[in-house]
């Protein structure tokens, strides 16, 4: 480990948090030696460097350790999206409630999904319980298209790989979903956890009712439907076709969109 931050101190950042991806994969030491003698560094460092590949153990497990393990954290600090470890199973926490019974320890209860079987489950935390919690890949794709069997298909807009998940993982949010769309999808060692959609999406307005001119009371806000096939409330001066941005977290009407 002291090889390790001794080159830490001579490589550069970039580089630095490039070599456990880069290192591990290269045939033999002296291909390493090559590339840092390339990159301007110091033998001293192509010396250092060599020694710690010696059994391409050392610089590789501080990072496995990272991706592929989590951090222990306290009952109170589950929140809703993690993922835990319990019992050597994987759970994603979907709810968090806390109470307090009289005198006792607070506690946490919380509702799981199995990542696994996706049967789900309810569990209690106390406060100062130790919880392993995993880190998760969060992946942002591009929406394609929906079957009839509610698979979503993504487009990973970098390598163009295609990537299937149930509708169910975005929720009432899936009525957003449309072409081109940008979403974020968390994954854990390649299984799809959850997906959200954009804070704000713009739809446009398929059906509205058109504005009434001689009342002298003017709804304040009137139902149209979206071409997504779902209706809300706008504003009484919105006319079919036009495009509108919407607020996914409550549904409500944010502004029209620019054209």
């Amino acid at each position: 480990m002291q090889a390790v931050a001794k080159l830490s101190k001579n490589l550069t950042r970039p580089l630095f948090f490039l070599a456990p991806r880069t290192l591990t994969t290269l045939a033999a030491p002296s291909s390493l030696s090559n590339l840092l003698t390339s990159l301007g560094c110091h033998t001293s460092i192509t010396h250092c460097t060599n020694t710690c590949l010696t059994g391409r153990t050392l610089l590789q497990s501080p990072w496995s350790a990272i991706q592929h393990r989590g951090a222990v954290v306290l009952g109170s600090d589950v929140r809703a999206g993690n993922v835990i470890e319990r019992k050597d199973r994987l759970y994603q926490v979907i709810k968090v409630e806390h109470s307090h019974e009289g005198r006792g320890k607070a506690h946490i209860k919380v509702e799981l999904r199995d990542v696994d079987s996706g049967n789900k489950t309810s569990q209690r935390l106390s406060t100062d319980e130790a919880v392993e919690r995993v880190f998760v890949e969060t992946k942002s794709y591009i929406y394609m298209c929906t079957d009839r069997d509610g698979i979503v298909l993504l487009m990973d807009p970098d390598t163009y790989d295609q990537l299937e998940v149930p509708e169910d993982l975005f929720g009432k949010k899936a009525k957003y979903l449309q072409e081109e769309l940008k979403v974020k999808v968390e994954l854990f060692n390649g299984i799809p956890l959850s997906a959200s959609v954009p804070k704000h999406v713009t739809c446009i307005v398929k059906e509205a009712q058109p504005p009434v001119k001689g009342i002298a009371a003017t709804p304040k806000d009137k139902i149209a439907e979206m071409q997504n096939g779902f209706t809300m409330k706008v504003p009484p001066h919105i006319i079919a076709g036009e495009a509108v941005i919407i607020d996914t977290e409550d549904d409500s009407y944010v502004r029209r969109a620019k054209a």
